[in-house]
């Protein structure tokens, strides 16, 4: 049958490490890693008709609906014609992920496990930059100023809902509505779960899995030309 390109999805309670683990496998396989955090924002400093809605609710502490995500991440999607992706961050509903299914076929989906009190230490460490969304982990990712991101030089931010007390509410709630998506994932037999308390001690296992699916990439080979999956 012929090649066709490859689609993945990578889901994960906050603080399990998607995003690392997002981009190595973006740089090893030449996927493109699609972050509905990076879209929200592009979308909410380019004042696009989703950025502003998705802005409303987040200044008002609330989840951005079902709706305005699916509408930003589809017309993205539908955009990608030539160039193979991992989705990071969506779905995140039973409805998104049912919105995705009617719009193409996912190959492989990971569902990262990681012990409840690994993510309630993680999240409790963790500073953000405002503008970009970059991560920093006071314990193993670090910046190299306290307090100051990297690249520009401004002030890190703790986001409320990462202070030890709302932090196990936060988890609560992801696993509820994370189990309808890992079901139904799990009913078509695309699903893979990984556990484990370390990024790079689940990576090996995440890249043997990829490895079976789809051929690995250099780095620059990624560049000039996406990779293929055959079935």
């Amino acid at each position: 049958m012929a090649d066709k390109l490859f689609r993945a999805v990578i889901l994960g309670p906050p603080g399990s490490g998607k995003g690392t683990i997002s981009q190595r496998i973006a740089q090893c396989f030449g996927l493109q890693h699609l972050s509905s955090g990076d879209f929200l924002r592009e979308n909410i400093t380019a004042n696009t008709e989703a950025g502003v809605l998705a802005k409303r609710y987040i200044e008002q502490g609330l989840l951005v609906p079902d709706h305005v995500i699916t509408r930003l991440m589809l017309t993205r999607l539908e955009k990608i014609t030539r160039q193979s992706w991992l989705l990071d961050g969506f779905p995140r509903t039973l409805v998104q992920a049912e919105a995705l299914n009617s719009t193409c076929d996912v190959d492989v989906v990971i569902s990262l496990n990681v012990p409840f009190e690994t993510l309630k230490e993680r999240l409790s460490t963790r500073w953000v930059h405002p503008t970009s969304g970059r991560m920093y982990n006071m314990e193993f990712n670090p910046p190299h100023i306290h307090g100051i991101d990297d690249v520009t030089g401004e002030p890190l931010v703790q986001h409320e809902d990462d202070k030890p007390d709302v932090v196990a509410a936060r988890l609560r709630e992801y696993k509820g509505i994370a189990k309808p998506v890992i079901d139904l994932y799990k009913k078509e037999g695309v699903l893979h779960s990984v556990s484990g308390t370390e990024t790079n001690k689940i990576w090996p296992y995440i890249y043997s899995l990829l490895c079976t699916k789809i051929t690995p990439v250099d780095t620059e080979d990624s560049q000039h030309s996406p990779p293929l999956y055959s079935q």
